[in-house]
């Protein structure tokens, strides 16, 4: 399981501003990163939570998220959140997957 990633840029600070799309590019491009370094592969992820600060442009987050997982089609779902813990973050995401 890999839990609350959140749009970090390599220098500590978030990545994207005000970018849902690239916010959600790099939350997905974490938890590859997350999943490969554990032995696994992206084909392995079985389910996404995506909490996103408002659901205005909802789609931006969808499409980045199908660009990964378009052939795979993990289940996933989509909330809005009050707060996430860096204001400046649009999302968060969250994936389950399964490595023999």
């Amino acid at each position: 399981m890999v839990s609350g990633t959140a749009p970090i840029a390599p220098n500590g600070g978030t990545a994207a501003p005000g970018d849902l799309y690239g916010q959600t590019k790099r939350c997905l491009e974490i938890i590859e990163k997350a999943i490969n370094d554990a032995g696994g592969k992206l084909e392995h992820v079985v389910r996404t939570r995506m909490f996103l600060k408002e659901m205005h442009g909802w789609e931006n987050a969808a499409r980045a998220h199908g660009e990964f997982f378009g052939a795979i089609r993990p289940a996933a779902t989509m909330v809005q959140i009050v707060q996430a813990i860096d204001p400046s973050w649009l999302i968060e995401i969250e994936a389950d997957a399964i490595v023999a």
